[in-house]
């Protein structure tokens, strides 16, 4: 297949490679007997070399050293590197080397085990990161051919290739890596640097013992929170939205409470639970985002219908059903695709998330229906609904990243045209947080409601299908959404199911077609 063919067979998120880059050279091929050229840093039309060994695993270029690299006065300016540019090396062992040039790494050259693309116009630093990360993978690193000992790309494979397009959701996440990266690299060196001084001064052991052990208690506080984050459960329970949260909260505290009489039985119902708020603040996320999108399938308009005319409210199927459907709206392709609702549209989107869904279903309406294990709940069945639950929390791990805000107050800056927005991040197993602020000048002004912020920090309105406020029954924060029992409109928490009549104003509930 010619490269021509290949790219008008590519797909929609990726570009042919001369759509990026204008420009492909190899590095600069020169006589290094030839002592004419040689110079120092410091001589007129001094350029650095710029050699393979340069380039670390990172993509960054080495510093300049004038007395370790090598400076030549004869570089043909044709060669000469410009900011922008991006060096992929030509000689592979592992996976392909590229780094983004800077100004501070001019003047240089490249040299001949080394490519230079060069852009049609200067690439976003989100969009350079995420050309580097495709020319540092195995894709690219696959086309090399050659020995064992010594493989070369091909100028041509590199001008056949077919690049990323932007994806600012991808670029910000590989960001986000990339500090995170850092910022861990930096705390390992600094607890290596701490560990060597103990002997660097003068003093009594008993002196360097209680340096280290005061001087080095923040480091290992973060030790211990970051093990903390590789426990899928302390994940769920400080980092997953409120209402989930708290009902894991609620699972692990009944799992804790041996010696209790009927403790898997009581732990069962508190999975069960958990299960139905996971899928039922799924399914309400799903319904407000599609509103809000402008699109619908047959299971939200059910929904709908049984709030506004319905003589009971919504359960677990209901909820299911809207999950399972949501992929199939003709609508979905027209979002973008760091939307949020093509994260939710994969939650139940496989056999195996679909049986563990069903399972737990089946046992919700089992023990609703009073068809309950005797004398109490096996620990094979126990287990079965752990699992269960379990799998679907993995699968929703996304919504960690997608932040429940309760917007308590909105000042308008006429001004800089854009509202300073001060909210509670309900995130984590307790509605008792600290206030933050944002300023905030997207499209649309901002109510005293219920927010999902996105991962490119767009606020998606979620009210009136949730809300947020204090439950009359107990006094705590609480997420309400509208329900319906023997024809009485309601509103029921998610998080403790609380419930009473509705008490918001139902002119919302009609706009969008619950009332």
């Amino acid at each position: 297949m010619s490269s021509t063919e290949q790219h008008e067979e590519s797909s929609p998120d990726r570009l042919p490679f001369e759509s990026v880059f204008s420009t492909v050279f190899n590095g600069w091929t020169f006589n290094r007997r030839a002592a004419d050229g040689a110079c120092g840093p410091a001589d007129s039309d001094a350029v650095r070399l710029i050699w393979l060994k340069n380039i670390g695993r990172d993509g960054v270029i080495a510093e300049p050293d004038a007395e370790v690299d090598d400076w030549r006065n004869d570089a043909p300016e044709r060669l000469r590197l410009r900011a922008g540019d991006i060096l992929l090396s030509s000689v592979i062992s592992g996976r392909p080397k590229a780094a983004l040039v800077q100004e501070a790494d001019l003047p240089a050259v490249a040299v001949s085990s080394l490519f230079v693309l060069r852009p049609t116009k200067s690439l976003s630093p989100e969009y350079a990161r995420l050309i580097l990360a495709f020319l540092r993978s195995d894709t690219v690193g696959d086309l090399k051919a050659g020995t064992s000992g010594q493989q070369h790309l091909r100028l041509s494979s590199v001008k056949a290739l077919d690049l990323p397009n932007e994806d600012q959701a991808l670029s910000a996440a590989l960001a986000d890596l990339a500090a995170a990266g850092q910022r861990l690299g930096e705390m390992a060196a600094e607890a290596g640097a701490l560990a060597q001084s103990v002997f660097d001064r003068n003093g009594s052991p008993e002196e360097a013992r209680r340096r280290i052990i005061t001087t080095g208690q923040l480091t290992r506080l973060r030790s211990v929170a970051a093990t903390q984050l590789d426990d899928p459960d302390f994940i769920v329970r400080t980092r997953y939205p409120y209402p989930i949260a708290l009902r894991w909260r609620n699972v692990e505290a009944q799992k804790s409470a041996d010696g209790q009489e009927d403790t898997q039985a009581k732990e069962y119902a508190a999975v069960l639970k958990a299960a139905e708020t996971l899928l039922g603040y799924s399914a309400l996320l799903t319904t407000a985002l599609a509103y809000e999108a402008g699109i619908t399938c047959k299971a939200i308009r059910a929904f709908k219908k049984k709030i506004a005319t319905g003589p009971g409210g919504p359960g677990f199927g209901d909820w299911e059903r809207i999950l399972q459907q949501i992929p199939t709206v003709e609508g979905m392709s027209r979002l973008p695709p760091e939307h949020p609702l093509h994260e939710l549209a994969v939650f139940l989107a496989d056999d195996e998330a679909e049986a563990a869904c069903r399972s737990l279903g089946t046992k919700r309406n089992s023990r609703a229906h009073g068809r309950e294990d005797l004398p109490a709940v096996s620990a094979a069945k126990l287990k079965e609904a752990q699992d269960g639950l379990r799998f679907l929390l993995d699968r929703a791990r996304f919504l960690a990243d997608l932040q429940l805000l309760d917007v308590t107050n909105v000042v308008w800056d006429p001004h800089e045209q854009s509202d300073t927005v001060t909210f509670r991040r309900l995130m984590g197993d307790h509605p008792v947080v600290p206030t933050e602020s944002l300023c905030y000048a997207g499209p649309e002004r901002i109510g005293h409601i219920l927010y999902l912020a996105d991962r490119d920090h767009g606020l998606h309105p979620l009210s009136p299908f949730l809300t947020c406020e204090k439950c009359k029954g107990c006094a705590a924060l609480s997420l309400f959404h509208a329900d319906k029992e023997e024809g009485v409109l309601l509103q029921t928490s998610l998080d403790h199911g609380h419930f009473y009549p509705y008490e918001g104003d139902e002119r919302a509930l009609r706009a969008v077609g619950l009332r």
